[in-house]
């Protein structure tokens, strides 16, 4: 057992989504008095209160994106863009989302411009060796932000499923280091990303690659090895490889604008339960009770 600070970092649009939709599909709204839809942001609170009794984190932070146009959509227009708008249901959600947490107590962290990935991928780089961490998504993407004291558990079912990859994981199932995964993504593309990569080059390929010669550059410099269709690929789709890794990559050296010691995670009051039930937030506070104790 480590003495470091457990801090849970929470792609919280990731999960915000997820519970939007999980309750919407079937009519779902969960409406406050006032008639404004609350679905996706109490079922986005009620994961986040049970995943820190699974974890048991010293500390947490909930990451969002600020807007839907990033740096990447200026370097690509393409980005993101087959993606439809947000249901309207779910459009008062985004910043009650912000609300709620701060009343609960959690802080939120998001920059203009930025995705929440590259707000996760900064954290990790700053308090990698101050604190073990647990981040909650079910972003693939971040699978590269692995290191030895950084685990990511993505959803699968529920509140309290979760599938848990670590570095020995993902080494042992990828045979590359985990900063090699962005490589990977620039040749295979992401459809859901809504950029391409090299046209033609599947998942298996693009993961075979990375093996065989270690980066973009190894491969490019054996092109020769390859057989001639997929050398004809890569070298006609050179510009939008060197995009696409762009893309995939996620940045790791933004300012986080806070100190480990101002996300302790501070014991939950009666107060607040009060609190949120006054609010309409019945089902939070509800289920707040039912996993910790009040006195």
């Amino acid at each position: 057992m480590t003495n470091k600070p457990h801090l849970l970092i929470v792609d919280g649009m990731a999960l915000l989504f997820r519970s939007f939709f999980a309750s919407s599909a079937m009519g779902h709204f969960i409406r406050l008095a006032d008639g404004t839809p609350s679905n996706g942001v109490q079922g986005f609170a009620r994961h986040v209160l049970t995943a820190q009794s699974i974890y048991q984190p010293t500390h947490l932070a909930i990451c969002w994106d600020m807007g839907a146009q990033t740096f990447r959509n200026e370097i690509f227009d393409g980005y993101k863009a087959n993606r439809p708008a947000p249901p309207e249901e779910m459009l008062p959600q985004f910043d009650m989302a912000k609300e709620v947490s701060e009343m609960i107590g959690w802080q939120n962290f998001g920059v203009v411009g930025m995705e929440a990935d590259d707000m996760i991928g900064s954290m990790i780089e700053k308090w990698k060796d101050e604190a073990s961490i647990t981040v909650i998504s079910g972003d693939k993407d971040l699978l590269q932000l692995l290191n030895p004291s950084t685990q990511i558990a993505f959803t699968k079912k529920g509140y309290s499923e979760y599938d848990i990859y670590t570095e020995e994981r993902f080494k042992e199932e990828y045979l590359i280091e985990p900063y090699k995964f962005a490589d990977v993504k620039a040749f295979m593309g992401d459809t859901s990303d809504g950029y391409p990569g090299v046209k033609g080059i599947g998942p298996k390929t693009a993961l075979q690659w990375i093996q065989n010669y270690g980066s973009i550059d190894g491969v490019l410099e054996n092109l020769d090895a390859l057989k001639p269709a997929q050398r004809n690929k890569v070298s006609d789709n050179l510009e939008m490889l060197k995009l696409s890794h762009q893309l995939a990559k996620i940045q790791r050296d933004m300012q986080i604008d806070a100190t480990l010691e101002e996300l302790v995670i501070k014991d939950y009051a009666q107060e607040t339960i009060d609190r949120l039930q006054d609010k309409g937030f019945s089902l939070i506070a509800k289920h707040a009770k039912t996993l910790y104790s009040f006195v």
